[in-house]
């Protein structure tokens, strides 16, 4: 919207950059270009602001198919001023001078004429077209309407270009539209079920896996422990044999000892009593060339050596008698020459 600024019996005017101001008096244009801003005297001027910048026009209708089934569609429409000399010349656009709004609706009546093409040219597609077309194709939609709209020669002789169009619904009836739903529902149950089952299949099969591995587990847990205990057993074994082995080089040891000790011992005993059979001998040698007398002496002697001890001794003539008559003899024999 253009801005006007009064001051006495002038006006001030400026518009921004993407709206196109045209000055006109008497019916002459005197300028005319995008964000203009001048002074000017109201009782003989005109002015007229057209929109630069891109609009959009939804487009709503309801239509019949080849096959006579209700359809209702809905499209935008992207557009521009693209001279606005001429459309200027077709629309009303003029400017009321003391605020600087549009005096008529120029815009509606734009938007009017573009949905009232529209929805010519799309009807017109439409009753040549079944419903199953219609639903699937519905960028051949918008090029009818692109190229209905762009070549139409009121579009262009006003100078308006048609820069997009977007066909953004198309629906059936609402039965029809629930019985085309059907296949699809039922399809997209299918694969839900499809993707249920196999879902269920693979947790049995994972299931069945794990119980597998369990049971597999068990399994070397027992045998496991079967060698542990054949293990075990055989490490008793080893221990009980080792045990004897060792207990029978102790015994062997002891018994070595024991013998060792017992030749020891016999080796002793045999020189003790070899040196006391010569001692013996030795004596028996000498006791060989004595007197029979000293022999007894001697016996005595060694009688009395070995007796107790004698408190009382009785003697009688008798026993002392032929004693002392045979030491008188003995002694008288060692005296003679």
């Amino acid at each position: 919207m253009a801005h006007i600024t009064p001051l006495l019996w002038w006006r001030h005017v400026h518009t921004d950059t993407n709206a196109h101001l045209l000055h006109s008096k008497a019916g002459d244009r005197l300028r005319g270009g995008r964000g203009l801003a001048f002074w000017f005297l109201p009782m003989a001027a005109s002015l007229s602001e057209l929109p630069m910048d891109d609009r959009e026009q939804p487009v709503h209708f309801r239509g019949r198919s080849r096959d006579l089934e209700d359809v209702a569609m809905q499209a935008d429409v992207r557009w521009r001023v693209d001279s606005p000399e001429r459309l200027a010349e077709r629309i009303d656009f003029s400017l009321d001078l003391r605020s600087g709004a549009w005096t008529k609706q120029p815009l509606e009546r734009i938007s009017g004429m573009l949905t009232e093409m529209a929805q010519q040219l799309a009807s017109a597609w439409l009753i040549e077209t079944d419903l199953a077309v219609v639903l699937a194709k519905a960028d051949k939609l918008r090029d009818v309407l692109h190229d209905g709209l762009s070549n139409n020669a009121v579009v262009v002789e006003m100078g308006i270009r048609i820069i997009d169009v977007g066909v953004t619904s198309i629906r059936p009836d609402n039965k029809v539209e629930r019985a085309l739903q059907t296949p699809a529902r039922e399809r997209i149950q299918l694969e839900a079920d499809k993707a249920t089952f196999e879902r269920r299949a693979l947790a049995v099969d994972r299931e069945r896996a794990i119980a597998e591995n369990e049971l597999n587990n068990r399994i070397e847990l027992a045998r496991r422990e079967e060698d542990l205990v054949a293990q075990d057993g055989r490490n008793e074994r080893r221990r009980a044999q080792e045990q004897s082995e060792a207990e029978q080089i102790r015994a062997k040891s002891a018994a070595e000892v024991r013998r060792l000790e017992a030749v020891s011992d016999a080796e002793s005993i045999e020189r003790v009593e070899g040196a006391r059979v010569t001692a013996e001998k030795d004596r028996i040698d000498i006791y060989r060339d004595l007197d029979r007398d000293v022999l007894l002496g001697l016996a005595a002697r060694e009688m009395a050596t070995n007796l107790p001890p004698i408190e009382h001794l009785n003697l009688s003539p008798d026993a002392l008698t032929p004693l002392l008559s045979r030491l008188a003899d003995a002694s008288i024999r060692r005296m003679d020459p």
